[in-house]
Parts: C-alpha cells; sequence; structure tokens
C-alpha cells in the first residue's frame, strides 16, 4: 500500500481541523441556545419602589400549563396547585361537588373517575421526584445535619454576591463593576476562606482562579466537562437558576427594562455561569471516580423525571379545574341574567380602574347616586408618561408591558419650591442614612436623637402620625395648589408633543373607555393609591397598571388635558365632541381607608360648584359602604356600623408601622368582564372581579377589543398567578413573613430575615389572615362580551392570546351580546356555558 503524497495528507489535516472546529462551533452554538432558552424562562421581578404583580411563570406560557407544572415540579419542586388536603377541606365546605370533578375530568380528558380522586385525596400527599444537580450529589457524601448542605451553602454564597452588585443604592463599599456579576462572583470566590472554614473544601481558591475570566466560556466548557447531556442542556440550565430563583428574577428584570428600551442585557447569563462555576469547582475537588458515577447515574434519571410528575399530578388538576368550573358557574349565570341600563342623562360620570378593589366603590357609588355612570379602564388612563420626581430622575407612570414614551412635569407656581423641597430633603434623607449607617454611630443613632427618637417611635407606633401620613397631607394639600402634573412639551425621544399628538393621544384613551359621546357635566377620573408605613412592599398595593404607584399624577394629567380647548377643538377631526358644559376632574381612591379626593378643584369653574358639592356628598356615603363591606375581612366587623370609628381606626392602621395588614389588595381576584356597566350594574361580585367597559357596537374593527385583550388581559392574568403563585407555593413565590422584611439592594427586593435567596412574590400576611388562606387561589376567568368572530381573530392573531387561552393558563368565556347567553372557549370551538336568563 503506498504512502499518501503529502500534499493529500496535509489536505486531510486540514479536514480533520475544520471538522472539528465545525462541531465546535456546533456544540457552542447548541450550548448557548439551551442557556437562552433557560434565561427565557425566569419571569421577571420588579424592585420595591416600582413593585408589580407579575406571572412567576411568564416564562411557561408557551406550555400546557400542566405540561409546564409537571416541568417545574421536576427542575424545582414548584408547585402550581394546593395541596390536597386543601382541595379536600374545600370540597367538604361544598365549594365544588362531585358533579363539578365529573366535568373537570371530561374537559381535561383525564384517565380516572369521580371515585378515583375521592380516594387520591383522602391518602398522603404524594412526593414526587426533583433533579438532582451536583451540590446534591456531593451533599449525598456527606453528614448534612452537622456540616450544612452545599445547596444552601452555594445560595447563601450567590445571595452575597449578588447583593453587593445590586446595592448601589445601598452598599457604603460599592462593589467593582469591572467583569460584570460573574466577574464580581469570580473576584470575591477566589478571595474567600469561608469556604475551607464552614464547608471543609480545600484548594477552593485556587481552583476558582483557575476558571474562564468570561461567562459564556465558563458555561460552554462547564456544560462539557460536566456531561450534561445536550438535549437537557436547557432544563439543566433552568434547574441552576431555579435553584437561585430570586436574584434570577431580579436579574431577569433588568433584562427586561433592557429590551423595552432597546439595549442587551447579560445578567442573567452572569448569574447562570456563577451558579455553573459552583457545579464545576464541585465536581473538581470533591470529585472522584465514586462521585463520577453517581452523578452519570443521576443524568440518567433526567428525562423521566417530569413525565413521572405528570402523572401524579393529573388528579390537582382535576380538583384544579373543578373548583374553578364551580366559581364560573356561578360567575356567568349572574352574568347571564343581568342587564340594568345607565342613566339617560347621567350627572355624572367616574371613570374608575379596572383594579379589583373598585367593583366594591363602584357599586357604593352607585347605590349612593342612583343617577351616576361609573365606567372601567386601566388606571394609567393610557397615559405611556414617566414622572419627573427630581433632577434627572424618572419614574414610569405605565404597566411594565410597555415603555415611556412621554414625559410629565410638575407646572404652576409652586414647581420650581417642589422640586427645591424634594432636593433638600433627599439631602437630608442621605445624610440621615449615612449617619444612622457609619460603623460609629450605627448602634447609637438613638442616643445621639435622643427623645426625638423615642417620640417619633411611640407616635408611628400608636398611629398619630408616620412620614406616609405625613405626605399624604403635602398631597392633599396640593389638591388646591396651582401645582399640578402637566405633560412635558417634548417627548422623551426629542419630538414636540403638539396639539395633534394632544389629540390623538386624548381619541385613542377616550375610544378606550368607551367615552366618546353623551358626556355628563362632570367627568371623574380616579386612580387609586394605598396609604401604609413601614411596609417595604407598598408599592404592591398602589396600582400595578401605574408601574405601582399612586394613578394620581395619570389622573391629574388626563383631565388637564381633556379640559384644554385647543385639545378639545382637535378632537373634533377625530370625531369626538366634548361640550364646553362638560369638566374634568382628577381623583384618587385610597383604598386602605376608601376616601376619595377630588385634585385642582379650585381651577373647576365656579359654573359646577353644585355639581362637585353634590358628588362630594355621594363620595362620602360611598366610601362609608365600602369600608362597611370591608370591615369583616380585615377583623373589624364589630365597628362596621360605627362609620366615624371605623374610619378612624383605618386611619390609624394606615400610620401605624407595625400593621401588616392594612387592606387586602387584590386577593382573592378571580374574574375580568369585559362589558358594558350595564351587564354588571346592580350585581355584586364581591370585589373579585376586574371590570373593563366596552361596547362592541363602538368598536369599528374591533382595535379596542384588541387593545384589552393584548395588554388588560394579559395584566390582569400577571396579577392574577401572582397572588396564585404566592399562595400555592408560598416558599418559592411568596416573601414570607413581613415582619422579618429586610430590604436588599437599597429597594431591590426583601430577605425574609438576615439573608438566604432574594424573596419575591407577596408576603403571607397578603394572602393569609394567619388562620387560613384568604386568598384561593383560581386561574382567571375572562368574561367579554363581543362577536366570537371578533374574538377568535384577536386569539388567531396574537401569539401570546393564544397561548395563555389554549394552554389553560386562564380561561376565555363569550358573553352572547343579544340574548345574554354565555359559552366557554375550548380549543377549536365555543361551548354553551350558561343560557340566557329568561
Amino acid at each position: 500500500m503506498r504512502t499518501p503524497p503529502l500534499r493529500t495528507r496535509a489536505t486531510a489535516t486540514a479536514t480533520a481541523t475544520e471538522t472539528a472546529n465545525a462541531n465546535a462551533n456546533a456544540t457552542s452554538e447548541h450550548t448557548w441556545q439551551a442557556v437562552e432558552a433557560a434565561c427565557a424562562r425566569i419571569a421577571p421581578a420588579w424592585p420595591l419602589d416600582r413593585l408589580i404583580a407579575v406571572n412567576p411563570w411568564w416564562g411557561y406560557v408557551g406550555q400546557p400549563i400542566a405540561e409546564a407544572g409537571a416541568e417545574l415540579a421536576a427542575l424545582g419542586g414548584v408547585r402550581l396547585t394546593m395541596p390536597r388536603t386543601w382541595f379536600r377541606s374545600r370540597l367538604d365546605a361544598g365549594a365544588f361537588t362531585d358533579r363539578h370533578l365529573a366535568r373537570a375530568i371530561d374537559q381535561l380528558g383525564a384517565p380516572m373517575r369521580v371515585d378515583d380522586v375521592r380516594r387520591a385525596i383522602a391518602q398522603e400527599e404524594p412526593v414526587w421526584p426533583i433533579w438532582r444537580l451536583m451540590t446534591d450529589v456531593v451533599d449525598d457524601t456527606r453528614d448534612v445535619a452537622r456540616q450544612g448542605t452545599w445547596r444552601e451553602f452555594v445560595r447563601e454564597h450567590l445571595s452575597h454576591v449578588c447583593g453587593a452588585w445590586f446595592g448601589e443604592g445601598q452598599a457604603r463599599w460599592p462593589a467593582e463593576r469591572e467583569g460584570g456579576l460573574y466577574g464580581l462572583w469570580h473576584r470575591m470566590a477566589t478571595q474567600d476562606a469561608g469556604v475551607r472554614l464552614r464547608m471543609g473544601l480545600r484548594g477552593f481558591r485556587e481552583a476558582a482562579a483557575e476558571l474562564p475570566a468570561d461567562p459564556r466560556t465558563l458555561l460552554t466548557e462547564g456544560l462539557e466537562e460536566l456531561g450534561v447531556p445536550a438535549a437537557l442542556r436547557a432544563e439543566y440550565c433552568t434547574a441552576l437558576l431555579l435553584s437561585v430563583s430570586g436574584w434570577a428574577a431580579a436579574c431577569a428584570y433588568q433584562q427586561w427594562e433592557a429590551r423595552l428600551a432597546g439595549r442587551p442585557d447579560d445578567h442573567l447569563v452572569h448569574l447562570l455561569a456563577s451558579r455553573l462555576a459552583w457545579e464545576l469547582l464541585l465536581f473538581r475537588l470533591a470529585g472522584s471516580p465514586v462521585l463520577a458515577a453517581r452523578w452519570e447515574a443521576v443524568q440518567r434519571e433526567w428525562p423521566t423525571l417530569a413525565w413521572s410528575v405528570r402523572e401524579v399530578q393529573a388528579v390537582d388538576w382535576v380538583l384544579q379545574q373543578a373548583l374553578e368550573l364551580a366559581y364560573q358557574e356561578a360567575t356567568a349565570t349572574q352574568l347571564a341574567g343581568a342587564r340594568s341600563a345607565a342613566p339617560a342623562t347621567p350627572a355624572v360620570q367616574a371613570v374608575f380602574c379596572i383594579d379589583v378593589r373598585s367593583e366594591v366603590m363602584r357599586r357604593a357609588l352607585e347605590a349612593s347616586m342612583p343617577d351616576v355612570q361609573t365606567l372601567g379602564f386601566a388606571g394609567f388612563f393610557g397615559l405611556p408618561i414617566a414622572y419627573a420626581v427630581a433632577d434627572g430622575a424618572e419614574r414610569p407612570q405605565l404597566p411594565g408591558l410597555l415603555a415611556a414614551t412621554l414625559r410629565v412635569e410638575d407646572a404652576g407656581a409652586g414647581a420650581h419650591v417642589l422640586a427645591q423641597s424634594r432636593r433638600e430633603r433627599a439631602a437630608l434623607a442621605r445624610a440621615w442614612k449615612s449617619f444612622t449607617g457609619a460603623a460609629a454611630s450605627a448602634f447609637t443613632a438613638v442616643e445621639a436623637t435622643g427623645l426625638g427618637a423615642a417620640i417619633s417611635l411611640v407616635r408611628e407606633s400608636v398611629g398619630a402620625s408616620s412620614p406616609v401620613v405625613d405626605a399624604l397631607r403635602d398631597v392633599l394639600a396640593t389638591a388646591a395648589s396651582p401645582l399640578a402634573p402637566r405633560l412635558a412639551d417634548t417627548a422623551r425621544d426629542g419630538s414636540a408633543v403638539d396639539i395633534g399628538v394632544r389629540a390623538t393621544l386624548a381619541a385613542g384613551i377616550l375610544r378606550g373607555m368607551s367615552l366618546t359621546h353623551d358626556f355628563a357635566r362632570l367627568v371623574a377620573l380616579v386612580g387609586h393609591g394605598a396609604s401604609t408605613c413601614n411596609n417595604p412592599q407598598a408599592a404592591g398595593l398602589a396600582c400595578g397598571a401605574c408601574g405601582g404607584q399612586s394613578g394620581e399624577v395619570n389622573a391629574r394629567v388626563l383631565a388637564a388635558l381633556l379640559n384644554d380647548d385647543a385639545v378639545r377643538d382637535a378632537l373634533v377631526a377625530h370625531g369626538i365632541r366634548i361640550p364646553s358644559s362638560t369638566r374634568f376632574v382628577a381623583a384618587l381612591h385610597d383604598t386602605v381607608t376608601d376616601e376619595i379626593t377630588l385634585y385642582d378643584t379650585a381651577a373647576t369653574p365656579a359654573s359646577h360648584t353644585a355639581d362637585l358639592a353634590r358628588f362630594r356628598v355621594a363620595l362620602a356615603a360611598a366610601g362609608a359602604a365600602a369600608r362597611r363591606e370591608r370591615a369583616p375581612r380585615l377583623g373589624l366587623a364589630s365597628i362596621a356600623d360605627d362609620d366615624t370609628r371605623l374610619l378612624a381606626t383605618l386611619r390609624r392602621r394606615a400610620g401605624d408601622w407595625s400593621e401588616v395588614r392594612p387592606e387586602w389588595g387584590l386577593a382573592r381576584n378571580a374574574a375580568f368582564v369585559i362589558a358594558p356597566r350595564a351587564r354588571t350594574r346592580g350585581v355584586s361580585l364581591d370585589g373579585r372581579a376586574f371590570l373593563h367597559e366596552y361596547r362592541w357596537q363602538e368598536d369599528a374593527g374591533f382595535g379596542v377589543l384588541e387593545q384589552i385583550l393584548t395588554a388588560p388581559m394579559v395584566v390582569t392574568n400577571w396579577i392574577n398567578l401572582q397572588y396564585h403563585a404566592s399562595t400555592v407555593d408560598p416558599v418559592r413565590y411568596g416573601s414570607g413573613d413581613k415582619v422579618l422584611h429586610n430590604v436588599a439592594g437599597g429597594n431591590v427586593g426583601v430577605f425574609e430575615g438576615a439573608g438566604g435567596d432574594l424573596r419575591i412574590g407577596l408576603a403571607l400576611q397578603s394572602v393569609h389572615d394567619g388562620t387560613a388562606w384568604v386568598h384561593e387561589p383560581l386561574r382567571l376567568s375572562v368574561f367579554v362580551e363581543a362577536p366570537a368572530t371578533a374574538i377568535d381573530g384577536i386569539v388567531a392573531r396574537h401569539a401570546v392570546v393564544r397561548q395563555l387561552v389554549e394552554h389553560g393558563w386562564l380561561h376565555l368565556f363569550r358573553i352572547d351580546p343579544t340574548d345574554g347567553a354565555v359559552y366557554r372557549r375550548r380549543v377549536t370551538f365555543w361551548e354553551l356555558e350558561t343560557a340566557p336568563t329568561a
């Protein structure tokens, strides 16, 4: 056999090299796709100063909910339904029946009978297998009772790193920013002697120093060395992120905001690299033939775990569906029979946020003032604005799904004074924080301030006053002053916000709230907020549509916009004529005390003085009725009939720094009704329904309906599933005991206690009254009064809407506009749920 010529050998060598490079590139590309898929599964968690509700499983809406639930359970022990003992108690209480179980089995196509479900809930709670990571495999070789677990140690270590990275507004010695979050972890790891001292692992710092400095290189090399199968890398990376889910959510927020602004962000990639680095280091340092064999065995188990869990959880989804069916049947019956026309000539039109707390207040207002017409609209009132709160600082006042395009500034004679006051208060706050946080004075601050500090503590403990209450009084004082927020003349991109732009914006908003004709003399735009004290999660009680802020700014800006004569003149070209006799007024509903404050009334013409006076009387009566209805759930039933005492108590609770439950927020939310108020007026939906005004006959082309289903419906899904998650899995998706909260990173989030993972979701006190769960975790039931073809067309055009509906993340119903019959949307057809009521 002849030896090939040298040229052929070189060609063969080059070909082999090219093949190896191509394989390496393909491997790297596949790994990167897995990393991106894992990062996409993590939902964002907004910081405390703009806290909004989020569906924590947003990254999974592309999968059927039962399938996603099984995968999440296998990867991180996550729950999407309540324990079976809870369902058994609800069944025993009559919340649902065997008939609902039978319907649920039929709808889900579950291979079981009602007797099978009853037997299952009579047995012990099932335990399903969970993916085991390298930290768990190494823990099998340790006496964890004495030495602690690697899983907990790694979580704590990464939490320290993240706390240092995100603590720019809190840390006295800021962390070095070079190399990003992973770079900070790498530096801290190479200097940390605590790993050897606490966990007995030698050589850690030296091994950490040998790791790649680039997070992407670390991810590619680490997954290869650990031998993670290519087909399972996305799931493995997801499991790693779920093991530090709180900080992962904080990093996902950074990514979310960056994408809204059109720029890249790699915080999640850096966090994942840091978590994988621990797996790799433990594999190297604790490695042995036995450990390697165990690791290979664990990886062989991974592919079957989700399927095993799904079989176990089939009963749980039948129970969930049955409970929801019972609620849906009752609600559909109410809606099918309801039809109460608004007054032909309303004296006042009041536009409230769609928030479930508004449902109670709207009923109360309509009872106290029969000739009022109330409407529901997203609480940011359709304004894509950011509010200039200080020099160079702006605060978004819109849902987290959207990016602000317009700016709002304070205008009027008091604007300069307010700006200066804010600067002085900020400087004073920084000085005080510096004093109390310094090593030399942290433990002597109260002694240094003497009796003044003691008086302050006593005053706030009895609710006589508080910084929040004082701030609220400042806000109320501005209601009659010339100071008011207004749209700036230039947008955030520098373009002019002229009359044409303002009129187009106003026209879209008025059409969105179905208010384009038959205007009343007085139109109130009612935002909402919550006055609380010593509550890091206070923004979670404010308006989610306003980015976790009070709706005051949005209401006042829109009222000013619609009172502008030039804007009104320009609206005529849009087919909207606002009579000169119509006056818009802004208002704020304090959901803690159920008091409604009217703003900028000094600018209201004298011709409307009597209208305002009568409206104020009706608001006071409505507030009293709403407080009376809410009192029993707040433990105040004994004073519900004494409004003077009840209001004083609620005000005290608002200013009491020790109060853990000033109100229930959006607990018990369960439905979203998109229909004319006539469909729900006179019907008590028990403060459980979001209400959006919509009249399909006035919606040419169904553009308004498309906006509602693609924006407010998504927001209500987020709210619904945040409350759901905080109830069904409070360990992973709740923030624990509010009494133990410590703020992390200035405003990034909270720890429960001194450390651990960042806690996301709602505090236990927001969903539990100390004895039982107050929030009933039901997936959102959306009722839309519109033609089927219009709804089907929107669902078909929008992937996210289609996924939410067809994958079971919410339930969609249609109210027939002609006879009121209610139909349930199945995947490809509408099924009659409730026949029309005679």
